[in-house]
């Protein structure tokens, strides 16, 4: 396997955290950047990429992620293998549950081999813009709410997508 480049960033440590899990569940292979240091020569250097960024407020993209994702273009990511990762609070804000994670693949997906699909059950929301196809577009974690389950959902993210990453 080609080495996998996770860029995330994080205000509280939520998201920092859950890269470092995801990291250690891989083994080796993963190198970690926060967005808010990270340049898009950094993302060009890797063909496995994770994305990783929580939402905030009603929707929004973490402070670091709005500054670096508009120097980014789906031509950044062609013939990439890419993986996403969302956090969210899916009972304080049920109508808006990881919507910063369609924005990330809405920039990324045109041309970006994406993988790491998830399903929706054992989830309690209102609404997701995150969910195409009837899926999550990636890994989605309730920090706040659930986070009894994000070990055993990590586990089987990473167990699933490891064979796919070349």
């Amino acid at each position: 396997m080609k080495p996998i480049g996770l860029f995330y960033g994080s205000d509280g440590g939520n998201t920092e955290g859950i890269a470092e899990e995801i990291q250690k569940a891989f083994g080796d292979g993963v190198e970690l950047f926060n967005v808010a240091k990270a340049s898009k020569e950094q993302i060009a250097s890797f063909d496995n990429i994770i994305l990783a960024c929580p939402t905030y407020g009603e929707g929004d993209l973490q402070s670091d992620w709005e500054d670096f994702l508009p120097t980014l273009s789906e031509d950044d990511f062609a013939g990439k293998t890419l993986a996403l990762v969302g956090l969210g609070d899916q009972d304080g804000y049920g109508d808006t549950f990881c919507d910063a994670l369609f924005l990330i693949y809405e920039k990324i997906a045109g041309k970006a081999n994406l993988i790491g699909q998830t399903s929706t059950d054992g989830y309690d929301y209102e609404e997701s813009k995150a969910i195409v196809d009837g899926k999550f577009v990636g890994l989605v974690l309730d920090q706040d709410n659930q986070d009894d389950l994000t070990s055993d959902r990590i586990t089987q993210w990473v167990n699933d997508i490891k064979p796919l990453f070349a």
